[in-house]
């Protein structure tokens, strides 16, 4: 979703799965900007292309792009705006993590890995989407996993397809995440196509309203009292 709209977008994880086989999530670094399934995925919009990432696409060799928390142990209050950002239904669904401070995390089996980074790489028919963790993580089949938590990148809402929700390729344990199982839609991508105000802008809006009703319900007396028999 938009954050910024020159430079910057939020991005918010929720979810849970089983691991559908054994696998490392990797740390970022040049060596790892490269497609696993381990800890990457291969993005599906049928019946169309994969295609999420619309100008300034990453290189075809794959990049690892810094995500910074949205919240920190210190800006614990504002999860409901978050909500209040999100269209539809995710303004309900979101889950965040115990500890409120909302840090991007992935909890596989009892362990659990800052999400520093996302892989992303522009891929022709199909591009590719992973994610990064502050120290290296590896799990076995059948543990179960979850990622929750908000964060921001360096790349803004333009550079990717605006109104469009993609899904993992999962059809064969090459395509990954082997983290959410394997099957297709395991792990689901939207990009919001409309600008959700801040709460103070909504706050902001119902002020004008209601400063409006005030002069509206004023101009309505004055017109009664003139209109009114002497």
């Amino acid at each position: 979703s938009q954050d910024n709209p020159t430079n910057q977008t939020l991005w918010i994880f929720s979810g849970s799965s089983t691991v559908g086989s054994s696998g490392t999530i990797r740390v970022s670094s040049s060596s790892t900007s490269s497609f696993n399934a381990g800890d990457s995925f291969n993005l599906l919009l049928s019946p169309n292309n994969g295609n999420i990432f619309d100008a300034n696409k990453p290189s075809s060799q794959g990049e690892n792009v810094s995500l910074s928390p949205l919240f920190s142990s210190s800006n614990t209050a504002d999860i409901d705006s978050v909500r209040k950002r999100i269209p539809g239904g995710g303004r309900t669904n979101i889950t965040f993590a115990a500890s409120a401070t909302n840090t991007p995390t992935i909890t596989i089996g009892s362990a659990n890995r800052t999400i520093s980074h996302l892989y992303m790489d522009e891929d022709g028919v199909a591009d590719n989407l992973g994610i990064r963790a502050s120290s290296s993580l590896s799990y076995g089949s059948g543990q179960s996993s979850a990622w929750v938590g908000a964060g921001i990148i360096n790349k803004p809402i333009g550079d990717f397809f605006a109104g469009r929700t993609f899904s993992n390729l999962g059809t064969g344990s090459s395509w990954g995440p082997w983290f959410a199982a394997f099957s297709d839609g395991s792990v689901q991508v939207r990009v919001n196509s409309q600008v959700i105000p801040e709460p103070e802008e909504y706050a902001l809006v119902f002020a004008l309203f209601a400063l409006g009703f005030v002069f509206f319900h004023r101009h309505r007396q004055k017109k009664q009292r003139h209109n009114k028999p002497q």
